[in-house]
C-alpha cells in the first residue's frame, strides 16, 4: 500500500497535479507516518509554492534532505537565521552541508542577504567546485565583484569534475541510485513557480530575488538519489525548478515558445519517450539585481540657476544584473540513446534567422519590431523511434530501491537516457567551452566593461547569441553605453525570441523612458501584466510609463508595488527613490536608496542617488563621499565622473575636479556634461579664455541648449563685453528655457551694467 501511495505521488507531481499530490500523500502520511514520508508531503507544498505549510511539516527534522527543504523553505519566507541554522547546525560545527552544491548556494544566499559578503563568496566557490555546471553560482560571484575569469573556472578542473560524475568509476551507480531517505522527490517535478495549475496567488511567495536559482534535487531526483548531500548530484541538481509564474498573455497565445528539451524522464512504466517541455521556463527572478533606470542626466546640464538642459526630472541609471535565466545559458543538448542530440531552444524560420540577430549594430530598429515571430520560431519534432530511453522511475518498492538497466562497456544511464562514455567527455568539453564564452561575457557585464561584454557575446554560436537571455544581455550593455537605440533593437530581438520572459523587461522598459517612445512603453506595459501582473518587472515597466507622463505620484504607486512583490529587488527600491526625488521628498528618497543597498551594496545607482540628494542639500561632503563609492564600482560611467567633480569644485578642490571632468568628457564625448562643468569650473577660476573655448566646443553638440548661451554671456559680461553679453543673453531667451532659468536670465539683463562686486548689495 505505501508503495502505491507514493507512487501515486510522484505520478501527480510529474504530471502538475499538486492539489491531488497533496490529497494522496496527506493518506500516505496517516497510514504510515515516516520522515521520509513527510519530506514527500514538504515536496508537495513546495510544489504547489505554500512554503509556510512545508515550514511548519519539517520544523525539528534531522534527516539531511528535510534540513535542506527546511532550510529552503525558510529562505522563502525571509527566515534567514532559520534557514541558515538548519543548514549548519549551531550544536554540530562540523556537519556536511545538505545536497552539496546546491547546499551551498543556498547557504551563499543567505549569507549574501545578512550582509556577509566574504562568507557568502566561499560558498558560492565551494557550490562550483562540486558542481560546475552551477551557472547561478557564478552568477551571484559576478554580481558580487569576486568572480574568477571564466577559464579559470569552466577549465580542465571542471571537465575532470564533470567526468567522474558520469563516467562509471564504481561511484556512478551509487550516484544513480535512490535512498529511502529522499523518496519524498519527484522525478520530474520542479519546486516554485510555473506549474502549470500554480494559482497567480500562490505565486506572490516566490518572487525572492534568487529563489529561481536554488538548485536541488527537486528535478529528476529520484534518477540522481536521495542522498542529494553527495557530489555526484550533477547536472540535474543544477536545473532551476522554478518556471514562469503565470501563463502567457492572450495576445501571445498565437506564438508558439520555441521547445525545451529536458533530460529524458519517463512518467511510466515501458515509455520510452524523450519528454519535452514546451511551456517557458523563464524563472521568477529574472531580475536578480535587475537594471536601473538612468537616474543621471546626460544632457541635462545645469544652467546658470544650477541646471542646465531644461528637461526636469530625474534619469535612470542601470546595473546589469545577476538576474539572468540559467537555463538558458547552459548547452541544453542531451545525448540519448543512439547519440541523436535534441536541441533545447533554436530559432529558425524565414526572416530572423535570415537577417542574423547578431546584426545589433544596425539601427534599423523598425525593421526589428516589424518582424512576424511566428515566421521566426520552429517548434522541434522529436521522433520517438530515434531515442532509445529506458524507464528508471516507473515503480517504487517499498524499500525505496529503484532498478536500473545494467552497464554495459562504456554507456551508463543518466536520467533515464543511456549515454556514451565517450560523449560525456566531448559533451563536458563543449557544455564548458560555451559557458566560457557566457561567463566572460558576463562578468564583464557586471565590471561595466560592456564594450568588451558586447564583443565577447559576439562569438557565441548564432543559435545561442539568438536566445532571450544574451539578447536581453547585450541589451543591457548597450544601455550602460548610453545607445538607446541600440539597446531597443537588442531588446526587441529578445521579445522575439522569449515572448514569455521577464527578463530586462524593466530595463527595457527604461530604455523607451530615454527614447520618450511613450505609445510603445505603454504598449510593453500593458503586454507586461497581462503576462504575469505578479512580477515586479511589470509593474516596473508601468512606473516608468507613468513617469514618462510626469504623474509621479501614480509612479511611485507602481514601484512601490514592484516592491512589496520582490523586496529583494534593488531595482525597484531605487526607482521608488527616484520618484521620491522627483516629488522632493528627499528623507523617504533617502530611505529607499539605503534599502537598494542593503539587497546589493554593488548597486552603483544608489550610491549615486544619495549624493544626487546630498548635493541638492547642499551637504557636499557627504555627496562626494556617495559618488566615490558609485564611481568605485562603476568606473566608466561619465556621468558619475561628472557629479563628482561638482561635488569636489563645491569643495573648493577645483584642480582634482578639473581632472575628474576631464575623464569623464574621455569617457564619453558625446556627453555634454563634463564639458559644461569643466566651463564652470573654469569661469570660477576666472579662467575665462578655456571657458570659451569649451563652451564654443560644446556648441557643436548641444546647438540649442540655451544654458550654453547664458553662461557665455556670464564670461562676456564679467569682461566687460556687454554687446556679445547681451546677445548672448537674448539667444539663450529666444531658445526658450524652463520659467526660472528665464527669470535668471532676465535679471542678469537688467544688471548687465552693473560691476559684479556690487551685484549682491542690489
Amino acid at each position: 500500500m505505501e508503495a502505491i501511495l507514493v507512487d501515486c505521488v510522484q505520478n501527480s507531481l510529474r504530471h502538475f497535479m499538486y492539489r491531488n499530490a497533496i490529497f494522496i500523500c496527506e493518506r500516505l502520511c496517516a497510514e504510515f507516518p515516516s520522515e521520509t514520508n513527510m519530506q514527500l508531503l514538504a515536496g508537495c507544498y513546495l510544489h504547489s509554492n505554500q512554503s509556510y505549510a512545508a515550514y511548519h511539516i519539517l520544523k525539528g527534522t534531522q534527516m539531511a534532505q528535510s534540513r535542506y527543504m527546511f532550510a529552503l523553505s525558510c529562505f522563502q519566507m525571509d527566515l534567514l537565521n532559520e534557514a541558515e541554522a538548519a543548514l549548519c547546525p549551531p550544536n554540530e560545527p562540523g556537519a556536511e552541508i545538505p545536497n552539496g552544491a546546491a547546499g551551498h548556494y543556498l547557504l551563499g544566499l543567505i549569507y549574501r542577504y545578512t550582509d556577509r559578503r566574504k562568507t557568502a563568496v566561499h560558498h558560492f566557490k565551494q557550490a562550483l567546485s562540486a558542481d560546475p555546471l552551477m551557472w547561478a553560482a557564478y552568477e551571484e560571484l559576478c554580481v558580487l565583484g569576486a568572480a574568477e575569469e571564466a577559464a579559470a573556472v569552466f577549465g580542465e578542473a571542471a571537465a575532470l569534475c564533470i567526468q567522474k560524475q558520469y563516467l562509471p568509476h564504481g561511484s556512478s551507480s551509487q550516484s544513480l541510485h535512490m535512498s529511502n531517505e529522499d523518496r519524498g522527490l519527484s522525478s520530474s517535478g520542479n519546486f516554485g513557480p510555473g506549474a502549470d495549475d500554480a494559482s497567480p496567488r500562490q505565486l506572490k511567495h516566490m518572487q525572492g530575488n534568487n529563489q529561481k536559482d536554488i538548485p536541488g534535487n527537486y528535478h529528476g531526483a529520484t534518477a540522481l538519489g536521495g542522498a542529494a548531500s553527495q557530489p555526484s548530484n550533477g547536472v540535474s541538481s543544477n536545473i532551476s525548478f522554478y518556471n514562469t509564474p503565470s501563463p502567457m498573455a492572450s495576445q501571445l497565445s498565437g506564438v508558439a515558445p520555441p521547445p525545451l528539451c529536458r533530460n529524458a524522464q519517463p512518467n511510466g512504466p515501458n515509455q520510452s519517450i524523450v519528454t519535452v517541455d514546451s511551456s517557458p521556463r523563464s524563472t521568477v527572478n529574472s531580475t536578480i539585481q535587475a537594471p536601473r533606470r538612468k537616474f543621471v542626466d546626460e544632457g541635462k546640464l545645469r544652467k546658470i540657476s544650477g541646471r542646465l538642459f531644461s528637461d526636469s526630472g530625474p534619469r535612470r541609471s542601470t546595473r546589469l544584473s545577476g538576474d539572468a535565466v540559467a537555463n538558458s545559458n547552459v548547452s541544453a543538448t542531451m545525448v540519448v540513446g543512439n547519440g541523436t542530440s535534441n536541441s533545447s531552444k533554436y530559432l529558425g524560420g524565414s526572416k530572423l534567422s535570415s537577417m542574423a540577430f547578431r546584426a545589433v549594430t544596425i539601427r534599423k530598429v523598425q525593421s526589428w519590431t516589424n518582424e512576424n515571430i511566428d515566421e521566426g520560431i520552429r517548434n522541434e519534432t522529436f521522433d520517438d523511434s530515434r531515442t532509445n530511453v529506458t524507464s528508471t522511475t516507473s515503480s517504487l518498492s517499498p524499500s525505496g530501491d529503484t532498478r536500473f538497466p545494467e552497464q554495459e562497456g562504456t554507456t551508463i544511464p543518466i536520467s533515464g537516457g543511456i549515454m556514451n562514455g565517450s560523449k560525456v567527455i566531448s559533451g563536458a568539453s563543449e557544455i564548458l567551452g560555451l559557458l566560457r564564452t557566457l561567463g566572460d561575457g558576463y562578468r564583464l557585464s557586471c565590471m561595466y566593461r560592456c564594450q568588451e561584454a558586447l564583443d565577447v557575446y559576439l562569438k557565441l554560436p548564432h543559435k545561442h547569441y539568438n536566445t532571450g537571455w544574451v539578447l536581453s544581455q547585450v541589451g543591457k550593455a548597450y544601455f550602460e553605453l548610453v545607445d538607446y537605440l541600440e539597446a531597443d533593437g537588442a531588446f526587441s530581438l529578445a521579445r522575439q525570441a522569449s515572448p514569455y520572459s521577464l527578463d530586462g523587461m524593466d530595463t527595457y522598459s527604461t530604455v523607451l523612458y530615454h527614447l520618450k517612445e511613450d505609445m510603445k512603453l505603454s504598449y510593453l506595459a500593458q503586454e507586461l501584466i497581462s503576462t504575469d501582473r505578479l512580477a515586479s518587472q511589470s509593474w516596473c515597466a508601468m512606473g516608468n510609463c507613468y513617469s514618462l507622463q510626469k504623474d509621479h505620484e501614480t509612479a511611485l504607486r507602481n514601484f512601490q508595488r514592484a516592491v512589496q512583490l520582490n523586496p529583494r529587488f534593488a531595482y525597484a527600491h531605487t526607482l521608488c527613490g527616484h520618484e521620491y526625488v522627483a516629488l522632493e521628498d528627499f528623507e523617504n528618497g533617502i530611505k529607499s536608496y539605503q534599502s537598494a543597498l542593503r539587497v546589493d551594496a554593488r548597486h552603483y545607482n544608489s550610491w549615486y542617488g544619495l549624493g544626487m540628494i546630498y548635493l541638492r542639500q547642499e551637504k557636499y561632503e557627504f555627496s562626494e563621499h556617495h559618488f566615490q563609492m558609485a564611481f568605485q564600482i562603476n568606473t566608466r560611467s561619465s556621468v558619475i565622473m561628472s557629479y563628482l567633480g561638482t561635488a569636489l569644485h563645491a569643495l573648493k578642490r577645483s584642480d582634482e575636479a578639473l581632472v575628474i571632468m576631464e575623464k569623464a568628457i574621455l569617457a564619453d564625448k558625446k556627453n555634454p556634461l563634463p564639458m559644461y562643468q569643466k566651463a564652470n569650473i573654469l569661469v570660477s577660476l576666472e579662467n575665462f579664455d578655456e571657458a570659451l573655448e569649451a563652451l564654443e566646443e560644446l556648441k557643436e553638440f548641444a546647438p540649442r541648449e540655451s544654458s550654453i548661451y547664458a553662461l557665455m554671456g556670464k564670461i562676456y559680461k564679467r569682461r566687460n563685453m556687454h554687446d556679445k553679453a547681451m546677445l548672448h543673453f537674448g539667444l539663450a531667451l529666444d531658445l526658450k528655457p524652463p520659467a526660472t532659468d528665464v527669470a535668471t536670465i532676465k535679471a542678469a539683463i537688467e544688471k548687465l551694467h552693473v560691476p559684479d562686486e556690487l551685484q549682491d548689495y542690489l
